[in-house]
């Protein structure tokens, strides 16, 4: 299913039953680069393990190798990402750190370049900063950093319902945050959305696809990544006006708990 969505950097898309597209919605709100741009649930949808990628060692993988025994936590996402992509994999391992499941012992993680002109090396890296971030010994065989070209790439996110565009006026790709947690056989069991994944979310969905059951669809709360200008730092109008409004918003809330906090005092003062 596709969830119309609200343009900014960094956007939000809310969940489909709140949001109305109008029809002819001003440019401003939904650019044409995010018009394709989402993640379409497809549970219980075999993922073509065949597919042949290359680790962060150079070396030929096979998908389906990183599959048979454990789950796996898919996450497609671009190593030279200016900011989205980060935050995901700093969230995902930050929800895994509490978890008293081990990577590369009860589930891996395999992260996927969509930029089919990634290499290995830049990989590597990325791998040997999550490493250390996830901090737990001989979990290196559980972490795989995949770089691949552009016909496997496109198969797999397919199959995972993960659609993106590339801007070549800014080399940048436009795409949504999220991440799909599959069975040992390779079928969709799970998406969590987002760059903040609670730990008991990513325990059940692990605990979920190794018992080999498949989730419901939920509610896509999308954040999109698109247009950042690295040589001024800045996002653009659109994405600071949802800024403000996210601080109003939560303010008003600060201010109205005060107020009930407030109230419930003094009642009890006077009690």
């Amino acid at each position: 299913m596709r969830t119309p969505g609200l343009f900014l950097l960094c956007a939000v898309s809310l969940p489909a039953q709140m949001l109305r597209e109008p029809t002819n919605p001003p440019s401003s709100v939904r650019p044409a680069a995010l018009r394709d741009v989402g993640i379409d649930q497809k549970l219980d949808n075999r993922l073509p393990l065949d597919l042949q990628f290359r680790d962060e060692t150079g070396r030929d993988v096979r998908l389906g190798e990183f599959f048979g025994t454990k789950p796996v936590i898919i996450t497609p996402v671009y190593y030279g990402c200016p900011m989205l992509c980060t935050q995901i994999l700093n969230g995902l391992v930050s929800g895994l750190k509490p978890v008293s499941f081990n990577a590369g012992e009860q589930f891996d993680v395999v992260a996927v370049s969509f930029d089919p002109s990634e290499t290995p090396d830049l990989a590597l890296k990325k791998k040997d900063s999550y490493l250390k971030r996830y901090g737990r010994v001989q979990s290196e065989n559980g972490f795989h950093f995949l770089t691949g070209d552009e016909t496997a790439i496109k198969a797999l996110t397919d199959a995972l319902g993960f659609r993106y565009t590339y801007d070549p006026k800014t080399k940048q790709f436009a795409h949504a945050s999220g991440l799909m947690v599959a069975t040992p056989e390779g079928r969709i069991s799970r998406y969590l959305y987002g760059v903040d994944y609670a730990p008991r979310d990513l325990r059940l969905a692990l605990v979920e696809a190794t018992a080999r059951k498949i989730g419901t669809p939920v509610d896509q709360l999308l954040l999109f990544c698109y247009h950042y200008d690295p040589a001024t730092g800045k996002y653009g109008a659109v994405a600071m006006n949802f800024l403000r409004i996210a601080a109003a918003a939560t303010v008003i809330g600060l201010g109205a708990f005060l107020t009930i906090f407030l109230r419930q005092d003094r009642k009890n003062r006077t009690s």
